[in-house]
């Protein structure tokens, strides 16, 4: 499965995603990694960002919020029309567009900055998708990411709960077995059924790494890492959602700052 067998399937996805999400129902994102993510992001006013699939534009506003110049790039038509509309109604002045990770439209040094929030995983040719961030990005611009942990989002994956239905531990196997495009059907877990009613079931190919294969990856395309993060969820946000409280358990998600020698 290549990248663009890869963004027909998420184009699929965009208006049922872009539903649930702008509802409310992403409460991973929401209330554990994103805030981990921009908490951990330098600051970005006034610099120019490149947003590597940045899906219907949430993170992407963010982005902009903070003083970004920011220009979002994602390989579903779907979700960049969905992103273009939010960006009428409400305008902060980013740029959006139809673009694949591994073949960027833009020259050499174009970006003080680039994120992928949770897009990067999802690139079955991670290595040009890294390398083309790295092309992108002026000497010294940095690179922020987040993906599934590579530790726990394993091809064999199973909760272990304890005698009151509790999640205690993840059984993890087959970690050192990539997969390649095995797709996936769900939703939003915290979706009630009537807001899932007459929606078809997200459909996502799966790829996995091991962490050193990811590591090697960065460090192959001559980025130097800066900062890394584990998303744990605070007591406020447990309070909100409490099955949240399941993220304390492993780390659901892996942040990675890294930087373009000068």
């Amino acid at each position: 499965m290549d990248h663009r067998e890869v963004g027909r399937h998420w184009n699929e996805n965009a208006d049922a995603w872009t539903k649930l999400s702008r509802a409310g129902y992403d409460v991973y994102r929401d209330l554990l990694n994103t805030p981990a993510f921009m908490a951990m992001l330098t600051d970005v006013d006034g610099l120019q960002v490149l947003d590597i699939g940045c899906g219907e534009g949430h993170n992407t506003r963010l982005l902009a919020d903070r003083g970004a110049r920011v220009t979002g790039i994602d390989i579903a038509e779907r979700f960049i029309e969905h992103a273009l509309d939010a960006e009428r109604a409400e305008p902060r002045g980013i740029t959006y567009q139809v673009a694949s990770a591994i073949e960027l439209p833009f020259a050499n040094s174009s970006f003080d900055a680039a994120t992928a929030f949770m897009s990067l995983m999802d690139v079955p040719e991670t290595d040009r998708a890294l390398a083309e961030a790295h092309r992108v990005l002026v000497p010294g611009g940095f690179f922020q990411f987040s993906i599934t942990h590579p530790c726990f989002d394993t091809p064999h994956r199973r909760v272990v709960r304890d005698v009151h239905g509790v999640k205690v531990a993840v059984e993890v196997g087959d970690y050192f077995r990539n997969l390649d495009g095995r797709v996936e059907e769900w939703l939003f877990g915290a979706a009630p059924a009537d807001a899932k009613a007459g929606l078809p079931l997200f459909r996502t190919p799966r790829f996995t790494r091991t962490m050193s294969q990811w590591l090697n990856l960065v460090l192959d395309t001559g980025f130097t890492i800066e900062r890394v993060g584990e998303p744990y969820p605070s007591d406020e946000a447990v309070g909100a959602y409490p099955r949240l409280a399941r993220a304390r358990v492993v780390a659901d998600f892996f942040h990675l700052r890294v930087r373009k020698p000068v």
